[in-house]
């Protein structure tokens, strides 16, 4: 016997695995390819224009700041008032993702330099796309890839993120049912992150500060069309 089988069969024996392999494979397989969900909170299975605003309330809870846009087509206007309101230098950075890409940024606000690409050291603000909110928790749900660089949701300390009303939902288990319909089941991103609110950290002598391992701010764009 190997090592190997030599450490299953110790961890069989202990778990006083009755069932044959064959069997434990049937179920296991089972239990991963029928995606069961755990116990879901009430309080996010309401109507989806309460979700949105259970969503708001639970991310300015946690000192993100959020603002409504009818379109797209606003978010230059909005992303050069942030970073005026902020006394930043108009200029902010975002991947290749085609909701940002496409946007008139010249026409709508010719004074913002507009970079793209992963994030630079040197970058102040920074503009990303969140395939999904939580509601529950007020949680943005970001995937990686080109059209929006990880490194856009850490260095910089302004972090600005833009998601679609329709793209709200309640739970996450309602999320990651659109993340495996969306990818492919064997096809996931290689990296989905959570946000919750800026950036913070408690060790110091149990004292909240923001900014400690990421963003400072994070600003949140809900777009209702």
């Amino acid at each position: 016997m190997s090592a190997r089988e030599a450490i299953f069969a110790r961890l069989r024996h202990q778990l006083a695995a009755g069932s044959s392999e064959q069997d434990r494979r049937e179920t296991a397989s089972a239990r991963i390819a029928g995606h069961a969900a755990n116990l879901i909170p009430a309080r996010a299975q309401i109507d989806h224009g309460a979700q949105v605003k259970l969503f708001i309330d639970q991310a300015e809870a946690v000192q993100a700041t959020v603002k409504t846009l009818a379109s797209h087509d606003d978010v230059p206007d909005e992303v050069t008032a942030y970073l005026r309101k902020h006394n930043l230098p108009q200029a902010i950075r975002h991947g290749t993702d085609a909701q940002l890409s496409g946007l008139d940024w010249h026409g709508r606000a010719p004074s913002l330099t507009v970079s793209h690409g992963p994030a630079d050291p040197h970058d102040e603000a920074s503009l990303s796309h969140a395939v999904a909110g939580v509601a529950e928790t007020g949680t943005l749900i970001l995937t990686s890839g080109p059209d929006n660089p990880t490194t856009l949701n850490f260095l910089p300390e302004n972090h600005i993120v833009v998601v679609r009303a329709a793209d709200i939902t309640g739970t996450y288990e309602d999320v990651w049912q659109t993340i495996r319909a969306t990818y492919g089941e064997r096809q996931m991103p290689r990296t989905v992150n959570m946000i919750t609110g800026p950036s913070r950290t408690g060790d110091i002598e149990q004292r909240i500060e923001l900014g400690a391992h990421g963003p400072r701010r994070l600003h949140i764009i809900i777009i209702e069309n």
